[in-house]
C-alpha cells in the first residue's frame, strides 16, 4: 500500500512537469521519496479507513468490552425479572387442579391447592364487566387468584344471550395471560332440562381452551328442588363431551341451590377429576350447612365454594361479618377455594361496586378478606 501511494505521487509530479522543468524533477522525486515514516503511516491509515473498520485502541477496546458486558448483564437481569414475573402466578406454581381423594391438589406440587377470588355476575345482565381490564383489576387490586364467569342460562337450559360468549372468551384469555384460574359456570337453575345445549357449549369450550391448566368447568350452577339422581344423570351426559378434549377439573352442583352436598357424597358422579360446589350466603346459612359440608368431605368428595356472599341468600341485605368470618375460618381450616358473588353494580348488598364503579361497602370488605389470604400466598414466596 505504501509503495503504491509513493509511486502515484511520483507519477503525479512527473506528469505535472515540462521539459523546461526537468532540472527540478530529481529534487521533487527525492522529496517525494523522503516522506517521513509518520506521514506514510498517516496516509496508510486514512486510506485503510475507507475500506475497513477502524482499528480500536486497547483503551477503546476495553471500553467496548465493558459496555458490551454491562449490556449483557442488563439483558440477563431483565430476562430474570421477566421470568420471575412469568413464573410467580398461581397457575404456573400449582399447575392443573386435580382431585386427590377429598382434596384438590396441584399437578406441579402434589400439595393441596387453595385459591381465592371473585365471581362475575350473570353475563347477560353485566356485560360491561366481562373485559380484560376488569380481570386485571381483580388480579392487581383484589389480589385474586381465580375469577368466575357466570354464563346466564334460562331455566329451560337455553342461554339468555349467546352474544356473551365472546366476552367470556375475553375473560378466559386474560386469565390465561395473567396466570390465574378461571371457572366457566353454566349459570342455571334448570340446566337438566336441556343437556344438549350444555353439551354443545362445553365441548366447544374444551376444544378451544381445555389444554390450559387455568380453565375449570362448572357445568351446573344451582339445581333447585330436583333429585340428586336427576343432576347426576345430567352431569354424566355433559362431562364426556368435555373429556373429548380436556381432563381439567369439572365441578358439579347439587340440589337445593348447591347445598345438598351430602347427597352427592353418597352417590358421586362417575368419572375422573370431578369436584362438587358448595354455595353459601353468610346472612342465611350458618353452622348447619358447614356441618353438612364436613360430612360430605368426610365421605370422600372434594368441595369448591364457587359462589358465596357476605349477605342474605337473595343477594341483598347488609353484611353479616360474624357469620362471614366463621365461614372463612372453616374454609381456612379445610383449604377450600372460593369465589365471592359478585362483580357487579346492581343495587343490592352483594355487589362490590356502586353504579359509578367505585367500591361499595361490600366491595371494600371483600377486598380485605381476599387480600389477607392471597397477598402472602405460598406461590408468591417460592
Amino acid at each position: 500500500m505504501k509503495k503504491t501511494i509513493i509511486l502515484l505521487l511520483m507519477c503525479a509530479m512527473l506528469s505535472g512537469c515540462n521539459a523546461d522543468g526537468a532540472a527540478d524533477i530529481s529534487v521533487q522525486t527525492t522529496e517525494a521519496l523522503t516522506v517521513t515514516t509518520a506521514e506514510t503511516i498517516e496516509i496508510t491509515e486514512v486510506t485503510s479507513a475507507t475500506t475497513a473498520k477502524p482499528i480500536e485502541t486497547n483503551e477503546e477496546k476495553t471500553t467496548v468490552e465493558e459496555t458490551t458486558a454491562e449490556e449483557t448483564t442488563q439483558t440477563e437481569e431483565a430476562s430474570e425479572v421477566e421470568d420471575v414475573k412469568t413464573e410467580r402466578t398461581p397457575v404456573s406454581y400449582y399447575g392443573e387442579m386435580l382431585v386427590d381423594g377429598n382434596k384438590l391438589v396441584g399437578s406441579n406440587t402434589g400439595e393441596q391447592v387453595r385459591v381465592t377470588g371473585m365471581s362475575f355476575f350473570w353475563s347477560n345482565w353485566s356485560q360491561k364487566y366481562y373485559t380484560s381490564d376488569y380481570v386485571d383489576y381483580l388480579v392487581d387490586e383484589y389480589n385474586c387468584e381465580i375469577v368466575r364467569c357466570s354464563y346466564g342460562i334460562q331455566d329451560n337450559g337455553v342461554p339468555h344471550d349467546t352474544s356473551c360468549e365472546p366476552l367470556i372468551e375475553d375473560v378466559i384469555e386474560q386469565a390465561i395471560e395473567r396466570g390465574v384460574y378461571v371457572i366457566v359456570d353454566w349459570h342455571s337453575h334448570g340446566a337438566h332440562n336441556n343437556p344438549d345445549e350444555a353439551i354443545a357449549y362445553f365441548e366447544k369450550l374444551a376444544e378451544k381452551y381445555g389444554s390450559y391448566d387455568n380453565l375449570i368447568f362448572e357445568i351446573y350452577n344451582e339445581p333447585t328442588q330436583v333429585s340428586w339422581s336427576t343432576v347426576k344423570d345430567y352431569a354424566e351426559k355433559v362431562i364426556p363431551a368435555i373429556r373429548k378434549y380436556s381432563d381439567n377439573l369439572v365441578i358439579v352442583g347439587s340440589p337445593t341451590w348447591s347445598q345438598d352436598v351430602t347427597s352427592a357424597a353418597a352417590n358421586p358422579v362417575e368419572g375422573e377429576n370431578i369436584a362438587y360446589t358448595l354455595h353459601f350466603y353468610a346472612g342465611t346459612h350458618k353452622q348447619w350447612l358447614r356441618d353438612n359440608a364436613d360430612k360430605a368431605i368426610s365421605a370422600g368428595i372434594p368441595l369448591f365454594v364457587t359462589e358465596w356472599g357476605s349477605v342474605n341468600a337473595d343477594g341483598n341485605g347488609s353484611i353479616d361479618k360474624n357469620s362471614t368470618e366463621e365461614w372463612f375460618a372453616w374454609m381456612d381450616k379445610n383449604n377450600i377455594s372460593s369465589c365471592n358473588w359478585a362483580v357487579n353494580d346492581k343495587d343490592e348488598g352483594s355487589s362490590i361496586f356502586v353504579q359509578d364503579s367505585t367500591l361499595s361497602e361490600t366491595g371494600k370488605y371483600i377486598k380485605k378478606l381476599i387480600s389477607e389470604r392471597t397477598e402472602n400466598a405460598e406461590w408468591r414466596n417460592k
